[in-house]
């Protein structure tokens, strides 16, 4: 017996031996270099002799080899990369391609839809991690598209100096509705403001070499039930509402790689949906570049994904196995010369990203610096959105603003709430980032009434009684809710439970971390918070943290100063005092409208196995079906007062080939100078068709000084006022007269019109 036991005792110490062995080898995996040997190449002057370097490279290879293109890598190296994040919360690169025979390295993907997701071990300067934004629907908030071109510019040479040269972003599906998890991935509601700042994204990042990979293709805009949800959706609403952003990355961006979703569209799953890989996506945009699956539950049927034309499965080989392949191409379900076109499209886009020239260096040195993390906080105060700014006394509205708060001395300031003073940067998904620090709304507040010698108190909210006690003597009062990572973020339940979860149409376990918003309401004890606070103090402001619109039907009469702050990075707590005590004069506007009730939006249910997308959702509904929302679309408070005038529409009279050109005049008539975003719609009051009543088509963000006044011209090719026209499998422009909305929200008060023709 004791020598079974001894036995026992060797094999058990000699298993964590193996163990500990196989652990540290996934800890200390094999970086690989993702940089091309140019000695190797001839150099490339023209897409031809791309074309001719591909071919010829991919006539080198097997069967074998081509095959070994189609996806990330095999299942044992995927699982570095989900016992680092699980074990030691690091996130390596993964890589896909590569030939070391042929000379062609790797490439390395990471997420990064608010800075590098991959975190390594090096140290930039003497801080351990990369530059850290608000979201972007912080960004879309922003309206600032020059502002989202320095940002990714950022992250793309975060991106190369971390050994990456392709990346999951931006993320660019369409707020239908704001319970959707991954809200704060994306920009807007609006397909137009949604493209304009994917542009600026593809355009910075490849300007670095980093191939981006837009995504999720196409109309995923649910979490819970994203792998098993089946979209139906008709012609003309697909292309004109859930695919006009992804056009323009492609045709306008040259984008490298777009990222197939996991749901169906229209009975069939996105990554062998031919319809929208093949049809739309080459044969009618012209799209050059690769398509990749979602991870890991984003393939099914390999021949299936391969006659549609996925590129590449990732993060490792599933469903493009050797022998699956080879017995399709015996089978003559595929051939050979599929896999080359496949294998063509990856290829010839590593080449060309990879063999161009590099416009400066990338060492570990560029990695949040001082400039980048400057950056962050401005992008953090150019997107906080002012929704209310009165004093409240008995019940009723006083014009008299709360904000910004007096800066004197000897104060009592109290910040109040459960997130008050917590590291809230949003998802910790695919889009997470490891940054050197953050700085918490409690800490920006406290640091900044250092210089001041005022009082900062935190208080966080575990006791209503002494909260209430507290803001009655506090000169000032700070209320932080909302949200985190548990409550909204990518849903990482295995795709088994989100399938039964949808056959049943309700959740089957506990809230886990992420997903959907079962309600637009705070949670109960943010909004028992509020209340309680409501009528303590008349200097008070809600700052409310998050991705996406709320419900402030229960508490929105009752409170001051409303102010959204988002997920504001790194730097947010700097950037939310600068702003509540008017160093920063806010300018951000909603990229989405908030309605009065929740009833007021399209419908939506994390759980599902079948949905249907109209043609109508947010300020188109809104619209539509004439519902006065709680605030529009485009909307938000300045501490300064603009005032709109002389509208001139200066081409009165288009054809189908030429521009509108409009022009107004924007004077800052307030006391503060700051900026403000001018937007304009059109309207389609004589079309044939049903269409919206507006949509934004242009928009532009200006500095106005006290008392300046600036003529703002914007612009709209006539081409961008077409309709889908589904029995003609075209866009048409209607010859008519349309009109012209500009102003400040897309409130109809807040707009001048104008009207102007298009004819033959």
């Amino acid at each position: 017996m004791k020598k079974a036991i001894k036995i026992m005792g060797y094999i058990l110490l000699t298993l964590l031996f193996v163990a500990a062995i196989m652990l540290y080898n996934i800890y200390d995996y094999t970086e690989h270099s993702v940089e091309f040997d140019k000695t190797k190449f001839s150099s490339i002057e023209t897409d031809e002799q791309l074309d001719q370097l591909t071919h010829s490279l991919i006539k080198e290879m097997s069967l074998d080899e081509k095959i070994e293109q189609l996806y990330g890598r095999p299942l044992s190296d995927a699982m570095i990369l989900v016992i680092n994040s699980a074990v030691f919360g690091r996130t390596p690169p993964v890589y896909g391609g590569g030939n070391e025979r042929l000379n062609i390295p790797p490439y390395a993907f990471s997420d990064g839809p608010r800075g590098v997701r991959a975190n390594k071990e090096r140290t930039a300067g003497d801080k351990l991690g990369v530059t850290s934004f608000p979201v972007s629907m912080a960004r879309g908030a922003s309206w600032d598209i020059e502002l989202e071109s320095q940002i990714y510019d950022v992250i793309g040479k975060e991106m190369r100096a971390s050994g990456i040269n392709y990346t999951g972003t931006p993320t660019i599906n369409l707020l239908r509705h704001p319970g959707w998890g991954r809200a704060q991935e994306v920009y807007s509601e609006d397909p137009w403001l949604m493209g304009e700042f994917g542009l600026a994204a593809v355009n910075a990042l490849q300007h670095h070499n980093v191939m981006s990979c837009a995504k999720h293709f196409a109309l995923n805009s649910i979490e819970n039930s994203r792998f098993v949800v089946d979209v139906e959706v008709d012609e003309r609403t697909l292309r004109e509402v859930y695919l006009p952003h992804f056009k323009k990355v492609v045709q306008e961006g040259n984008v490298a790689s777009l990222m197939a979703s996991y749901n169906k569209v229209l009975g069939e799953y996105a990554g062998q949906n031919k319809y929208l890989l093949s049809d739309i996506l080459r044969d009618e945009w012209g799209f050059k570049g690769f398509v990749s699956s979602d991870w890991f539950f984003g393939t099914y049927d390999g021949i299936a994904s391969i006659q549609a034309g996925l590129n590449v499965e990732m993060p490792y080989q599933k469903v493009y196995q050797q022998d699956i392949i080879e017995q399709g191409i015996a089978d003559g379900e595929i051939t050979e010369a599929q896999i080359d076109k496949l294998v063509f499209d990856t290829l010839r886009t590593q080449l060309k990203f990879g063999l161009a020239q590099d416009p400066m260096a990338y060492p570990d040195s560029i990695i949040a610096t001082p400039k980048s993390i400057e950056l962050t906080r401005l992008a953090a105060e150019k997107s906080m959105v002012l929704l209310k700014n009165s004093k409240v006394k008995n019940g009723h509205d006083n014009s008299a603003p709360v904000l910004p708060f007096a800066k004197t001395k000897q104060q009592q300031i109290a910040v109040i709430g459960r997130l008050a003073d917590m590291e809230n940067l949003g998802d910790t998904g695919s889009s997470k980032t490891t940054e050197p620090y953050v700085v918490t709304p409690y800490e920006g507040i406290r640091d900044y009434h250092k210089k001041l010698g005022n009082k900062v108190v935190l208080d966080d909210a575990s006791d209503l009684s002494a909260s209430k006690k507290l803001a009655e003597v506090s000169d000032q009062v700070i209320v932080v809710v909302g949200y985190t990572h548990i409550e909204e973020g990518e849903f990482l339940l295995a795709s088994e439970e989100a399938n039964k979860a949808a056959k049943l149409g309700k959740r089957t376990g506990p809230k886990t971390n992420g997903g959907d918003r079962e309600t637009l309401k705070l949670n109960p004890e943010d909004e028992a918070l509020i209340k309680a606070l409501a009528k303590t103090n008349n200097n008070l402001v809600v700052v409310y943290v998050g991705g996406s619109g709320i419900d402030l039907s229960a508490w929105d009469s009752e409170v001051p100063a409303i102010l959204f702050s988002w997920y504001s990075g790194m730097e947010g707590g700097n950037a939310l005092a600068n702003v509540l005590y008017g160093d920063v004069n806010p300018s951000g506007k909603l990229p989405f409208s908030i309605a009065k009730q929740e009833s007021d939006y399209p419908y939506f249910t994390p759980y599902t196995e079948k949905i249907t997308y109209g043609y109508y959702h947010g300020y188109t509904l809104f619209d539509k079906e004439n519902i006065e929302p709680a605030y529009p679309f485009g909307f938000g408070l300045s501490y300064s007062q603009y005032d709109y005038s002389n509208l001139v529409v200066n081409t009165p009279e288009l054809t189908e080939a030429d521009t509108l050109s409009v022009s107004v005049t924007v004077t800052n008539s307030g006391k503060v100078a700051g900026e403000e975003v001018v937007q304009l719609y059109l309207g389609f009051d004589n079309s044939s068709v049903d269409r919206p009543v507006k949509l934004l088509r242009a928009f532009d963000k200006v500095h106005l000084a006290v008392g300046e006044s600036k003529t703002v011209e914007l612009a709209v090719k006539a081409k961008d006022m077409a309709w889908y026209n589904p029995e003609a499998k075209a866009w048409q422009v209607e010859q008519m007269t349309y009109q012209v909305y500009v102003g400040g929200s897309s409130a109809k008060q807040d707009l001048l019109t104008a009207e102007f023709a298009i004819k033959l």
